[in-house]
């Protein structure tokens, strides 16, 4: 469920649980060329006081250089987003230091990680290390005393972690109620195939397998792979193949086999200058493991959903007991709430760490003057992340009131929401017909042939050489001997252009005259003269049914359904717990900020406008965290 993937990864920002995992394994960027709280000098002109750690003006301007995307853009809204990301970040790695002071970390624990930094980089040397801490701005004493910040870190979440009580048997068995999706087996197929190395043969074995002709033997007698056993996908057992999965074949044939949830044959498939023919046996379509299948795995999944939501719990107590004081005027930021839902405050920061990490945004920046790239933000991304956020931090809310016995942090227990939402959604016949009409034109293939064209001056020669031409000897031969201007179109398809509206509709129509290898048009006028069209190798154009294009839409009408479902759920919930949402108010409160400052400092930029205005939201509280 791609929705559900989207609340998962997209809804809670940056987790500040997630940075402490990873912050033990970063020594060797900050060697490297890395940045990152490792990678950076430990002394130097303090910015910002954390409890009782020290972010430096180096640190923050290290921070934001190591990144493209926030070194490109220093002014303007974005700028200012830019500048609040970069400090919140950093506040944030202090605030764990901080908060893991009373973890013991010995002179020894703290010498394995610095030598194994060393070989791994290969600055066993003394000088070779010193040059490389003095390269990044570092002493080999600063080196180690963040060495010592993060074991400590890593000890921290350990600890935390094993306050988590075990996964209950309530929970594991929820768990499995709401992702059952996760627990299917892959469809299979029991099935032949045949492959050769010659279009025309493979034609010619397809046309005879529609007569009637017996697979297994045309598969023996011409199939380059398992004609052994009569083409079977799988080894025989009792006389009849095995079921396969998809793997078993190149990508555009299983997709063409996998198609036949009813069996048959497929057309003939090129891959890999090989072309293929696969009989459909039977079909069988994905199934649910059973719960008892399943346990000991969710239990593991479900275990680790519980540390994360230790580890959340955590992180907020940090945020909010850790004082945060700004000593540089420079790097002081506003990061103010920017909506409120069941008794919890979202920082505007939240908001900015999802415009930063969002992929799109990396692809577009660069493309697009900062100014307008703004306003796309401002006008419609932001509006979006405020919603999931508020999503987000009502899941516990929901969870509760709901009485479900889903666990994990924020993101995970709005995952289970989701799922919950969307558990009943079912796909009927009606909903694949109608989705069916609504993209017929992507289940359709046009008509195909290799076209000659004549032109003639005079309509009754074009008529007498159609009548004439009898398909003995070369057309282009014959035709200009009759007085005609001939054009080798080649390969064409209907409405590529290559013909005149008119040739081209002869061409797929009905009143084609059999001659030789091809057929004739009826004599079409074209701008001031006559043409007759040579057609070979014609395939008319053909739309594959419900039937056969069903395995492959049902997916699609599931997802928009469960979307849907889902969408309206929380649509409801969030109604009911009537949230706050400040987010117009805080962005017109940093546009005057912004340009009131750039005003002082003697520069301009153009105010970011915002595609879309969303309503004005109530007012709640905006005061800075």
């Amino acid at each position: 469920m791609s929705r559900n993937k989207r609340l998962q990864q997209g809804l809670m920002g940056l987790l500040a649980v997630l940075m402490v995992g990873g912050m033990a394994y970063q020594f060797t960027p900050a060697i490297s060329g890395g940045g990152g709280l490792f990678g950076q000098k430990n002394q130097g002109t303090p910015a910002v006081k954390v409890g009782d750690q020290t972010v430096t003006v180096e640190e923050l301007n290290a921070f934001r250089n190591n990144n493209p995307l926030l070194a490109a853009t220093q002014t303007g809204v974005l700028g200012d987003d830019f500048k609040l990301y970069t400090v919140r970040q950093l506040v944030r790695q202090k605030m764990f230091a901080d908060g893991a002071r009373d973890m013991q970390v010995s002179r020894e624990e703290v010498n394995t990680e610095v030598d194994k930094v060393r070989e791994s980089n290969n600055l066993k040397d003394n000088k070779a290390w010193t040059d490389a801490l003095q390269s990044r701005g570092m002493t080999d004493s600063g080196f180690r005393q963040q060495v010592r910040d993060s074991l400590a870190i890593k000890k921290k979440v350990e600890q935390i972690e094993k306050t988590a009580a075990p996964a209950t048997d309530a929970e594991v068995r929820a768990y499995y109620d709401l992702h059952q999706h996760e627990f299917k087996t892959d469809p299979q197929i029991v099935g032949r195939q045949i492959v050769v190395t010659d279009k025309a043969k493979a034609d010619a074995l397809l046309t005879q397998l529609k007569g009637g002709a017996d697979f297994a033997t045309l598969a023996s007698a011409n199939s380059t792979e398992f004609k052994d056993r009569g083409g079977a996908l799988g080894p025989l057992e009792n006389g009849s193949p095995k079921p396969v999965a998809a793997v078993v074949l190149p990508s555009e044939v299983s997709a063409a086999a996998f198609a036949l949830t009813s069996g048959g044959l497929t057309d003939v498939v090129a891959s890999g200058g090989k072309y293929y023919i696969v009989k459909v046996e039977q079909y069988l379509a994905p199934t649910t493991k059973p719960f008892e299948a399943t346990k000991s795995q969710i239990k593991t999944t479900v275990d680790k959903q519980k540390k994360d939501a230790a580890l959340e719990a955590w992180s907020d107590t940090l945020d909010r007991n850790t004082k945060v004081e700004y000593i540089d005027p420079e790097w002081k930021v506003s990061d103010p709430t920017v909506a409120s839902v069941a008794g919890q405050n979202i920082p505007y920061s939240d908001v900015v760490g999802q415009v930063v990490n969002n992929q799109q945004l990396a692809q577009m920046f660069g493309q697009l003057p900062p100014e307008q790239l703004a306003g796309i933000i401002n006008g419609g991304l932001k509006t979006q992340v405020v919603q999931q956020l508020l999503q987000t931090y009502a899941a516990p809310a929901i969870v509760k009131k709901l009485g479900l016995n889903v666990v994990g942090n924020r993101a995970a227990q709005a995952e289970a929401l989701a799922a919950y939402a969307a558990k009943d959604v079912k796909v009927t016949d009606a909903d694949l017909q109608a989705a069916y009409q609504k993209n017929i034109e992507q289940f359709k293939t046009p008509a195909s042939a290799t076209v000659d064209e004549a032109s003639f001056k005079d309509q009754g020669q074009a008529n007498a050489f159609r009548a004439d031409w009898n398909g003995q000897g070369d057309f282009t031969s014959a035709a200009t001997r009759a007085g005609a201007t001939v054009s080798e179109r080649g390969s064409v398809t209907s409405g590529d252009q290559k013909l005149d509206a008119e040739l081209d509709k002869a061409v797929q129509g009905t009143g084609l005259r059999a001659v030789g290898d091809g057929s004739l048009t009826p004599v079409v006028k074209v701008g001031e003269r006559y043409s007759v069209a040579y057609v070979r190798d014609l395939k008319k154009a053909t739309t594959r049914p419900l039937g056969e294009v069903k395995a492959q839409l049902e997916p699609q009408v599931l997802n928009e359904k469960q979307t849907a479902a889902m969408q309206a759920f929380f649509d409801k919930q969030l109604k009911e717990l009537k949230p706050t949402d400040n987010l117009k108010k805080i962005l017109d409160e940093q546009a005057k900020r912004v340009a009131a400052a750039e005003k002082a400092a003697g520069t301009t930029t153009t105010p970011a406008t915002p595609q879309t205005t969303p309503a004005t939201p109530p007012a709640g509280d905006t005061s800075d965290k």
